[in-house]
């Protein structure tokens, strides 16, 4: 499974890109805001840090306006995928930035029925919102599960990027699931590595190199 960073701070994509473990980015307008600094600087800079796909998301609600300016986020970088709403505008934006060459994902998307429309679409990838169900009460992975039948059935090509992570068991439970991605923020990342065996583990091994009084 590959793994995305859901954030557009770039301190945080040099510590896990410096890891190798950094497949993608994902970003939206909330998270470039946060960083308040001009849009097109922020994301040169992404782009120039991230080997994987950046994902950059229009901010119109219209077909014609979601094309426009989706060809100019392409234009940024050869490894730009176009983020796009799971809507009757956003599908058909999807299909014609598809056919001009631009790789696209459709974003929130709750739907299995979505998600079958937006892999006849031809999207490059499928963003399932797993957290915001869970908080209406829904159980959110059900819904990777159903995905990952329907494609296969059908042999579609999108792929299913589980977003909306907020532990490391969803990050588990989309891998078992057959998720192809999985996007995070930086903090749930940490979380993947942290164990507390590990850190006592470690602090042993430590101890009892110091009492020895070993050298390297």
């Amino acid at each position: 499974m590959k793994i995305f960073l859901d954030t557009a701070n770039v301190k945080e994509l040099r510590e896990v890109a410096e890891m190798g473990l950094l497949d993608g980015v994902t970003t939206n307008p909330t998270l470039a805001a946060k960083e308040k600094r001009p849009f097109r600087e922020l994301v040169d800079e992404i782009c120039r840090i991230v080997d994987g796909v950046v994902n950059l998301e229009v901010v119109s609600t219209d077909a014609a306006g979601m094309v426009s300016e989706g060809r100019e986020l392409a234009k940024i970088a050869p490894n730009v995928v176009v983020k796009l709403p799971t809507t009757f505008e956003g599908l058909k934006a999807c299909r014609r930035l598809n056919r001009e060459g631009a790789r696209t994902n459709l974003t929130l998307c709750f739907s299995p029925t979505q998600a079958l429309l937006v892999a006849k679409a031809g999207a490059t990838y499928v963003s399932p919102f797993l957290g915001r169900l869970d908080d209406i009460a829904h159980v959110g992975m059900d819904l990777i599960r159903t995905i990952r039948t329907i494609y296969d059935n059908y042999e579609f090509q999108t792929q299913i990027l589980a977003a909306s992570l907020r532990n490391p068991l969803h990050v588990v439970d989309a891998a078992v699931a057959g998720a192809d991605v999985a996007t995070m923020p930086f903090a749930v990342f940490q979380m993947l590595i942290k164990h507390p065996l590990t850190d006592i583990g470690l602090k042993r091994f430590l101890e009892d190199w110091q009492k020895a009084d070993l050298k390297l």
